[in-house]
């Protein structure tokens, strides 16, 4: 039986998404997630040929029973066999890591220290390679990072405007994320514009809880929004994006917030959630605007459209020239509102946006959405997973792309 599948792995504090792929075209074979992990509601879900079970994990509820549970499910589908490696999501590899890597005990230690640049993502990304390596001990395990496609930005980009000691004896510097999925939607423009990726020039909105947006010259990434953490950049569904430091030190010099609290307000309430006071769904603001005309619905929408629109505009600053704009991520491939409120605040870049085209781009669908008389606009769905399996692939058939 032809071994030619790479299982994909995305582990989060209480939560295990996972993939089965085909990496050389993108098939996913089979999909599922197991979440509320640690807990007595533990459940997983797998999706396999169009059908879809869920169940009940037994005690102890951790992601190694998850991930027995799913050895299970893919022997009962006779898949077991044909898996060629185990491919995982990592979201920081700090300046270390701009390929994927194969795991080793030093790779590990390197990842656990990263901890504490991403101590929510790192940590729980760690122990789902623990977890797979116990179960599938013959197998080769490879990393790919989530900042890794935005290593080849310059100093100007990533270095902030404070002691440079700092970042040489700290790390602190911007480092950015989502570059799986910037990588993958650059990828994807360059062929639907029938040019090579190290020609290609665009600037890449992931719009989803999480947003981030990145200029992409000849193929790699310039510059992008996110920084030292998540938490930088445009305004997302409960975190804040940019705000005036002095902010901080006010609400805690002035107001009384302990430390932890001003990171859980900037983390976990503010955004589309805290401006709305509804929600961080971008889905159920629209509603409450376009339906009830709800004034704080209009006000967050209008916020978080326009410093996105800021964002790409000021990321033009770091291009000569510029082939497409690309949507992506759960809000920029589905929200026709949303996109069309951005693409008519950059009327100055000669972006014009097709109502028709722009409301046909939704659920999967991919495509142009811009006017004859405007630069390209681009929805294409992001596919990060199917970047981690071709990677792994590459990296262990020796196929991986020379960088530029």
């Amino acid at each position: 039986m032809k071994k030619n599948l790479i299982l994909v792995l995305n582990c989060g504090s209480s939560s295990l998404k996972f993939s089965l792929i085909e990496p050389e075209n993108g098939e996913t074979v089979l999909l599922g997630l197991a979440e509320r992990l640690l807990s007595d509601q533990a459940s997983i879900k797998i999706k396999y040929q169009g059908q879809t079970t869920k169940s009940t994990l037994p005690s102890p509820f951790d992601h190694q029973t998850a991930i027995l549970t799913l050895v299970e499910a893919l022997a009962l589908y006779k898949l077991n066999l044909q898996i060629f490696a185990i491919g995982h999501r990592v979201v920081h590899g700090g300046e270390s890591y701009c390929t994927p890597t194969l795991v080793t005990n030093e790779v590990k230690t390197l990842i656990d220290n990263l901890s504490r640049l991403a101590p929510l993502h790192n940590f729980a990304n760690l122990i789902g390679i623990n977890a797979a390596e116990a179960v599938f001990s013959n197998l080769p395990q490879v990393v790919v990072f989530d900042t890794a496609f935005h290593q080849t930005m310059p100093e100007k980009a990533y270095i902030y405007g404070i002691p440079y000691a700092l970042y040489q004896e700290n790390g602190i510097r911007r480092y950015g994320f989502h570059g799986t999925s910037h990588y993958f939607v650059a990828q994807e423009a360059a062929k639907r514009l029938n040019k090579p990726l190290s020609k290609g020039n665009f600037i890449s909105a992931h719009l989803g809880n999480g947003c981030s947006i990145s200029a992409i010259k000849n193929g790699q990434s310039v510059d992008t929004s996110l920084g030292f953490t998540p938490l930088e950049g445009v305004m997302m569904g409960t975190r804040s994006g940019d705000v005036d430091p002095g902010i901080i030190f006010y609400l805690i010099n002035q107001l009384g917030y302990t430390t932890k609290q001003v990171s859980h307000l900037l983390h976990k309430e503010s955004g589309l959630l805290g401006v709305s006071g509804l929600s961080n769904d971008c889905r159920e603001i629209e509603d409450a605007w376009l339906k009830e005309k709800n004034p704080r619905a209009k006000l967050a929408l209008d916020i978080f459209c326009y410093r996105i629109a800021k964002s790409i505009a000021s990321f033009t600053a770091s291009l000569t020239s510029l082939d497409a704009l690309i949507f992506t991520g759960g809000i920029g491939e589905n929200s026709a509102l949303i996109r069309e409120n951005i693409i008519d605040q950059l009327s100055l870049l000669n972006f014009f946006v097709s109502n028709e085209k722009n409301i046909t781009c939704r659920f999967g669908q991919a495509g142009h959405i811009n006017t004859e008389n405007s630069r390209q606009i681009l929805v294409i769905p992001t596919n990060e997973e199917w970047v981690i399996a071709e990677q792994t692939s590459q990296l262990l058939l020796n196929k991986l792309p020379d960088k530029e």
